[in-house]
């Protein structure tokens, strides 16, 4: 039984790790980094676009607040003179009443390129599992801005709790609702393995078993958060006492290599679950399968008889 088990786990981690080199993981999780960075600054401009229709709400104080945040921003990537001349003025008049053709056109751009680097990890969950063609292109371009959309909502409610932390909350709960805080971080966990398995399971282009996502969703949370530490252990280390000859672009740089975390983190649990379908098929996903392979194979010989060469859409 043992030796069973041992074979079976070493089955999975070996096709694990050549799904990881024949899709060059490495190589799409940093074109998913940039287009995740790329929608970045687009999305914090229509947001503070919209701030500044209730800007009444908002005390002169808590206006220069966000107003300095945005200007720090864009400061680290940024020359001060495009700062000065382009990111001041149109943030001054957004903050006064509110702009939206930069609401139109931030949003525009951060769904543009957000949902490419969501469209990066559809095409290789689809292809990992053997279906690569299956859906087509505008329906998998669709599929990526409904995702872009519910990782938008689902950060908005789980970075939050990251940040804050369950001592900023435990101050914003009643006394009596004290024994909440039990169930914090199980909450944000199981938050972040629900939108993982969600995404790998949506990607896949026939319909398959949700609980059969969670192995790679899990592998994911846990090489994030342990990539995330890593990552923040070596910034702390490398910054004490020396110069870095990247100067103000060093802040990009890092927040570039932690969505780099983020994206490898989704490839390699994307290609958990694929490993497992491959150990462990699936009816769905192998009748699928079968049916690419004896449709290449009709228009391989439709194409013989042709005399030319098939063609794969």
């Amino acid at each position: 039984m043992l030796q069973r088990v041992l074979h079976l786990l070493w089955r999975l981690i070996v096709t694990t790790v050549g799904a990881c080199l024949k899709h060059r993981v490495t190589g799409l999780a940093a074109e998913g980094a940039f287009f995740a960075v790329l929608s970045v600054p687009p999305l914090i401009f229509a947001l503070i676009g919209g701030v500044g229709y209730v800007s009444d709400n908002f005390s002169a104080a808590q206006i220069q607040d966000i107003r300095e945040a945005v200007i720090d921003l864009f400061s680290t990537f940024l020359t001060d003179r495009a700062v000065n001349q382009v990111i001041e003025p149109t943030l001054n008049q957004v903050l006064k009443g509110g702009r939206f053709d930069v609401i139109s056109v931030g949003f525009v751009l951060a769904l543009w390129s957000g949902s490419r680097a969501l469209n990066v990890f559809v095409d290789t969950i689809t292809i990992m599992h053997g279906l690569g063609g299956h859906r087509g292109i505008v329906k998998t371009r669709a599929l990526s801005f409904v995702l872009y959309i519910l990782a938008l909502i689902t950060g908005a409610i789980s970075i939050p709790l990251v940040v804050a932390g369950p001592t900023l909350v435990r101050d914003w709960l009643p006394n009596r609702a004290d024994f909440l805080m039990e169930f914090y971080w199980p909450t944000v966990v199981v938050i972040c393995i629900c939108f993982l398995a969600t995404l790998y399971h949506v990607s896949v282009p026939v319909r398959t078993n949700w609980s059969f996502n969670l192995p790679g969703a899990t592998f994911a949370l846990v090489a994030w958060i342990l990539g995330s530490y890593l990552l923040r252990w070596v910034i702390t280390v490398t910054a004490t006492d020396s110069r870095s000859i990247y100067g103000p672009l060093a802040a990009p740089i890092a927040i570039l290599l932690w969505l780099y975390i983020v994206a490898l983190a989704v490839l390699i649990g994307a290609a958990v679950n694929a490993a497992f379908d491959t150990v462990f098929p699936q009816d769905t996903t192998t009748r699928a399968r079968r049916e690419l392979v004896a449709r290449l194979r009709n228009r391989v010989q439709q194409a013989r008889e042709r005399g030319g060469e098939p063609t794969v859409d």
